[in-house]
């Protein structure tokens, strides 16, 4: 069987109407010289994907907010572009790139300042608490939280309170 005739008798993956890149050539021009092209090692092996194809998944993972393992066909490996992902991170590259589209856009007039605002509504609360609320004091810490000691380190000036039956 032919590449071409394997290829027409798998179904297609993935919505016919997504657009195949995120970022456009121009936004990707711009930022391009911050992502390290990678190198084949000293053993040789395969050639690694180059950065834009994986730049590309990993800005489909966070706008659509799938699962690493159900990153579309199109794109390199889930597991490639996870590692790409942890260590442009790490580096802080897509700060970077974030820093120099937006200025791009600013540049543009394409930043509206007097409407730009932060909004924390999308984060989830821990313990997947769907609303904020007062902390049970009843309750013990979980495993979670940061172990606390059950003893001041400063003594008090005022002794004690003694508890006494009352009847």
């Amino acid at each position: 069987m032919t590449n071409r005739s394997r290829e027409a008798a798998e179904p297609p993956t993935g919505s016919t109407t997504e657009p195949e890149f995120e970022l456009t050539d121009e936004q990707w021009h711009l930022i391009e010289d911050l992502f390290p092209k990678p190198i084949v090692g000293p053993q040789g092996g395969r050639r690694p994907k180059s950065p834009r194809p994986c730049v590309e998944g990993i800005l489909w993972m966070l706008r659509s907010g799938a699962r690493w393992k159900d990153l579309p066909k199109r794109f390199p490996s889930s597991s490639t572009c996870w590692r790409r992902h942890h260590a442009w991170t790490l580096a802080g590259i897509w700060q970077q790139a974030w820093a120099r589209l937006v200025r791009a856009l600013d540049r543009q007039g394409r930043v509206k300042h007097d409407e730009s605002f932060a909004d924390g509504t999308f984060s989830s609360a821990k313990k997947g608490a769907t609303r904020s609320a007062r902390p049970n004091a009843g309750r013990e810490p979980r495993s979670w939280s940061l172990p606390t000691p059950r003893a001041c380190r400063w003594e008090s000036t005022r002794p004690a309170p003694v508890r006494t039956k009352s009847h």
